[in-house]
């Protein structure tokens, strides 16, 4: 996620609690929704956060604040293997004696986000005797380079079929087309059709959204300024996290100034709170719905010689140190990258024949002052993202670039 925003269209997670009779997505985005950022000629409201995305759905949006107090199912020192609300699906057609052939469809590995997941995913198919063959093909972000991918893998004998799709509307024959001949698993964002045996991923964009929101709104002054930080319209998850904020904060005293597209850059982000800082005399806090540019949005302030306001970043270490050493007001909502290793665990349970949850639905942390400490990772690099759940696996932290 950190310096493009590929991370964000090549790993977004779609949440749903019930999924509908053709649809393996919650956040469902129609041909051509976005949302009207504030200040760009769309409706308003009068907090300032412009017209509601096309990509909410109230039904998902619901599911996703419930599933945020619920306690999932299994240990919590395994959150990889844990799910919220399961309903297990038989997978005995599938069972067969390894070893196995398992094989990755990747939407792309073009971002520090997308490096941690992919060595975690790697480093738990090593774990794993039964497994013989791990083949891979990355995507580079291109959606007809996947389902190039996804038709090559299947004439490679594999068992099992593992897809991080590139987007949701684009891959979904793709994926549709594959049910047909293997087993297929879908993990960290969505398709539109309910053929793959399981899909796995956190709660999802409306969770962290609303965290994120919330909280500004539990630490901001009734009539404060709030400057919205974004990275891409129309895409789901983001839009999904900001529609989640837009509910929070029409419902709140808090003024939204401004919200403002990034692209992922962190010069651009510093140079639009710079002149949100220019032109309202101050801002009291800053949402964001992705923490990749969240250290450059803190430099702005610093570089005025203003006090950082509260602002949410996410679990990478650039902004968790920062942060600390700041001491900020800040929170962190997450997008666990140990949900890489998720679907190597549910090919193998397939592959024998044990049940999965159809919808895998993992819990998804949030950081706080009070917890910051343990998500502090000394020796790892700025880039490293805290919840990679792969301090229990071979070669850590040397793999994943750290130190011992």
């Amino acid at each position: 996620m950190r310096s493009t925003p590929r991370r964000l269209l090549a790993s977004a997670a779609l949440a749903v609690l019930t999924l509908p009779a053709a649809a393996c997505t919650s956040d469902r985005p129609p041909p051509s929704a976005s949302a009207a950022p504030a200040g760009s000629g769309g409706p308003r409201d009068d907090r300032g956060t412009g017209a509601q995305s096309k990509f909410f759905v109230r039904a998902d949006y619901d599911a996703q604040m419930a599933m945020r107090r619920a306690r999932p199912s299994g240990s919590p020192a395994r959150p990889w293997e844990q799910s919220i609300a399961p309903r297990l699906v038989d997978t005995t057609r599938y069972k067969k004696a390894p070893p196995y052939h398992v094989c990755f469809s990747n939407a792309a590995v073009d971002n520090p986000w997308r490096q941690v997941g992919w060595k975690t995913m790697q480093a738990e198919a090593a774990l794993h005797e039964e497994i013989g063959r791990l083949t891979a093909l990355d995507a580079e972000g291109k959606d007809d380079k996947q389902i190039s991918d996804i038709a090559e893998l299947q004439d490679k004998g594999c068992d099992v079929l593992i897809v991080s799709p590139n987007t949701t509307a684009t891959l979904t024959p793709a994926v549709s087309a594959a049910c047909a001949k293997v087993p297929v698993i879908v993990f960290d964002r969505g398709v539109r059709t309910d053929c793959p045996v399981t899909f796995i991923k956190p709660i999802g964009g409306y969770a962290f959204g609303a965290e994120a929101a919330e909280f500004l709104i539990g630490k901001v002054p009734p009539g404060g300024k709030i400057l919205a930080l974004r990275i891409l319209p129309g895409v789901d998850v983001l839009e999904t996290r900001w529609s989640a904020a837009k509910v929070a904060f029409d419902k709140s005293d808090l003024d939204v100034v401004g919200v403002e597209f990034t692209d992922g850059d962190a010069a651009r982000t510093k140079s639009i709170v710079s002149d949100y800082i220019q032109r309202h005399g101050r801002i009291d806090g800053v949402w964001m719905d992705a923490g990749a540019t969240a250290v450059a949005a803190v430099e702005a302030f610093e570089d005025a010689g203003l006090p950082v306001p509260p602002i949410n970043g996410e679990d990478q270490q650039d902004f968790l140190k920062k942060w600390n050493d700041a001491k900020l007001t800040a929170i962190a909502p997450t997008y666990p990258t140990y949900q890489w290793r998720t679907p190597v665990i549910a090919a193998l349970k397939i592959l024998k024949g044990e049940p999965v949850p159809k919808a895998w639905n993992l819990p998804q942390p949030t950081i706080t002052q009070e917890n910051l400490a343990t998500y502090l990772k000394p020796g790892m690099p700025p880039l490293h993202y805290a919840l990679c759940g792969c301090e229990d696996l071979p070669g850590y932290p040397e793999k994943w670039g750290g130190t011992s």
